[in-house]
């Protein structure tokens, strides 16, 4: 673990987030926006010049972004999540989530320029969020039996086709385009809880960049004698059993660099940065750099030395590279002030309107609506008494239920909260208790109006997930 300090200006930026909980980067050590790809799914474009078409789910296919696919016992997406695709609200001038990728893109192309004057990172950020399985996960050394590839955590479209779980699913694509320098940017979507910083839409970008031998030693001294390669080497801690250690340190000292310079440029200089040991699929060595906020520790991107594998089979096997991941609304969330997640899809102009300004190097502090009061409903009910279904996959998880009342309940739904779990000491019968909290983001919510919602959330619940109510 290395810890540093940098600069000497405030952390008055990281304040806002005190009174909520901080955004968690989803399923822990993993980048949050890396991508890998190999086919035309993912190199579909999406026009910036009107809305996209709407998505339908049929009896027998879901049509999204104008193209159709066969329904299968794997598809789970559903008609509020599939409204969200096409939003790009990333690409929404002035919206929060906009200016924090500009920025970014902002400091890319100022901080390195190529041998021509052209910026040296080409960006991306209008890629179909619709993507292969193999794409979102084979194509990044993710193992067949790993969690993250769980029904339960994702939105399928069939067993073949999912919306994109980070936009790592076209990073192999990219790298095969001959492109040694890149960011990318887009929507991602991931089954998980609801509360004020998860949402199963959200935004990430990402960066890669790679080197020659040349490009990595040139400034070294003796560099001519230096190599990215080594025979007969083995997988340690510290590096990969093809690459040689002075190329790693030398890859992983640029990219501890190039970050440091990029979270200084955002938060400013009086910033305490550490970096973490730790595991993804796709990168080895792995690091999460966390800052230190009001005495504490938090998480701000992943990042890593690629997995040669990964290059070898993109058509880079002569160059060695780094790659960093970060989740665009925890960074809106932290510089702006923005208490719940929510509000990047509120169309209320009280709440736009606030990132309206001439620069986008102005610095804005959220300034909240109305603070309209909470509504709680619990909800009871026992567990489908077969827990795994006929292809091995459990018959209810937490997350099905998240995004069943999400379906039911929408943006009105604040936070869901696991109160109880039960068995029955003599029928092993095992129950769960929820907390539903009701919350508008522009007007103040009745019992009555609730309660027709909970109704439904408890309703649906038993015909769709095969519980037995405890009312």
């Amino acid at each position: 673990m290395t810890i540093m300090r940098l600069g000497n200006s405030s952390l008055s930026l990281l304040l806002p987030l005190l009174q909520s909980p901080p955004v968690a980067l989803r399923h822990g050590c993993r980048l949050s926006a890396l991508s890998a790809n190999g086919g035309a799914a993912s190199r579909r474009r999406l026009s910036t010049d009107g809305p996209a078409p709407r998505p339908v789910i049929g009896q027998d296919s879901v049509e999204v972004l104008g193209q159709s696919y066969p329904r299968d016992d794997f598809t789970n997406v559903t008609p509020k999540l599939l409204d969200k695709v096409g939003r790009n609200l990333h690409n929404q001038t002035h919206h929060p989530l906009w200016m924090i990728k500009e920025r970014i893109k902002a400091h890319f192309y100022s901080a390195y320029v190529g041998r021509w004057g052209n910026p040296l990172f080409s960006v991306h950020d209008n890629l179909s969020p619709v993507v292969t399985v193999e794409q979102n996960f084979d194509s990044l050394l993710i193992p067949p039996d790993h969690p993250s590839r769980k029904r339960g955590d994702n939105y399928y479209l069939n067993r073949k086709t999912m919306l994109r779980a980070h936009t790592s699913a076209h990073q192999r694509e990219l790298v095969r385009s001959g492109l040694d320098a890149f960011l990318l940017a887009g929507d991602v979507y991931r089954r998980d809880e609801i509360d004020a910083s998860h949402y199963p839409v959200f935004h990430q970008m990402e960066g890669v960049r790679l080197f020659s031998n040349h490009e990595l030693f040139s400034k070294v001294q003796n560099g001519e004698d230096l190599s990215l390669f080594e025979v007969g080497g083995r997988r340690t801690p510290q590096k990969q059993e093809t690459q040689t250690l002075e190329a790693v340190k030398m890859v992983e000292f640029n990219l501890k660099h190039s970050l440091t310079r990029l979270i200084t440029h955002l938060f400013g200089g009086d910033l305490e940065v550490r970096w973490v040991d730790c595991y993804f699929p796709f990168t080895h060595p792995s690091f999460e750099m966390e800052v230190r906020f009001q005495g504490d520790w938090m998480e701000v991107l992943g990042c890593g030395v690629m997995e040669q594998e990964l290059l070898n089979s993109a058509g880079a096997a002569d160059k060695v590279g780094w790659a960093f991941g970060l989740g665009l609304e925890r960074l809106a969330m932290v510089l702006y002030g923005i208490p719940d997640i929510r509000l990047f899809w509120s169309e209320d102009q009280r709440f736009l309107e606030q990132f309206r300004v001439a620069d986008i190097q102005q610095p804005v502090t959220f300034q909240p609506l109305s603070k309209y009061p909470p509504l709680h409903n619990d909800i009871s009910f026992w567990l489908p008494e077969s827990r795994e279904s006929e292809d091995g996959r459990e018959s209810f998880t937490e997350n099905d239920f998240y995004e069943l009342v999400r379906s039911v309940g929408g943006e009105l739904v604040e936070r869901v909260m696991l109160l109880d779990e039960f068995t029955h000491p003599k029928s092993g019968r095992r129950s769960h208790c929820y907390r539903i909290i009701y919350r508008h983001m522009e007007r103040t919510l009745t019992q009555q109006e609730v309660q027709l919602i909970h109704k439904q959330i408890e309703q649906t619940a038993e015909t769709e997930l095969g519980v037995q109510g405890r009312y």
